[in-house]
């Protein structure tokens, strides 16, 4: 059975972001990466079934105790510039191309 979407604790590791779909996880470790704040992602996915959502599919991000903050500031900060970019690349540009 299910046990839920909980994430799984590890001695000295603590889970700072988790999803439904991976891309998120690899894109905010990639971030936290280039930062040199080290990261570790767990996917439970079922590779058994096709999906890429839901309980079946939960994708984790966890960082050392000792990065706890300084991650979750640097991904409030990388989630709230993801919001501010345009959703139309051409709109910063008036829409000519140029």
């Amino acid at each position: 059975m299910l046990r839920g979407s909980q994430p799984t604790k590890f001695e000295n590791w603590v889970c700072v972001m988790e999803r439904g779909t991976e891309y998120e996880i690899r894109l905010t470790h990639n971030y936290l990466a280039h930062l040199e704040i080290p990261s570790n992602v767990l996917s439970k996915r079922d590779s058994s079934y096709s999906l890429n959502h839901g309980e079946m599919s939960m994708v984790y991000l966890y960082v050392p105790k000792e990065y706890e903050m300084d991650a979750r500031a640097a991904i409030k900060e990388f989630l709230d510039e993801s919001r501010e970019l345009p959703d139309d690349p051409e709109a910063d540009n008036g829409g000519d191309g140029s």
